[in-house]
């Protein structure tokens, strides 16, 4: 009984806990450059879950959370491929989802780029040699930049937009 006392009793010890992230920010703020002058104020992500393992869609969820704010660089999410700058694959091609895959891809304006996140859209991940997978985005998608990692977190991500931007340059 002296034990449940204690914890209601006792003040609670915390470690010092800093609100930004620092290489977060300084990333951020050179793609807001980058969105400014390559796509005019914003940049509209679509993503697309090809049959991941979901771990991408959180690390991309929680670049929408007040702690990351992810809109305040210029990067919004869309729910349609008709309004997406940029289409975010994850996981791998499935056969299930390849046209439907084909599909978004075809219904986006151009210019049209294509992300791959996390390891499974890159090159297949754990799924690469399962019957049910083609592959990487790769396989049926133009790809034009790749973001490895299972999954990579929202840094990884800013950076991997980060490197397209600099990917389109090149192509000017």
């Amino acid at each position: 009984m002296a034990n449940p006392l204690k914890n209601i009793v006792t003040p609670k010890s915390t470690k010092n806990f800093t609100f930004t992230d620092e290489e977060f920010d300084a990333v951020g703020i050179k793609l807001r450059k980058e969105v400014d002058a390559i796509f005019g104020r914003s940049l509209a992500l679509r993503e697309l879950d090809t049959g991941s393992d979901n771990s991408p869609e959180i690390e991309l969820v929680n670049l929408t959370t007040p702690y990351y704010d992810v809109e305040r660089f210029g990067i919004t999410f869309v729910a349609s491929p008709r309004h997406a700058d940029v289409l975010v694959v994850t996981g791998p091609i499935t056969h299930n989802m390849a046209i439907a895959a084909k599909k978004t891809y075809d219904a986006m304006p151009n210019p049209k780029f294509v992300i791959a996140v996390g390891d499974d859209a890159c090159d297949g991940g754990i799924f690469k040699d399962s019957y049910a997978v083609l592959g990487g985005a790769d396989k049926i998608l133009p790809v034009d930049a790749k973001i490895p990692g299972n999954p990579p977190t929202p840094t990884e991500i800013l950076k991997g937009l980060l490197a397209l931007t600099e990917t389109i340059k090149k192509k000017k």
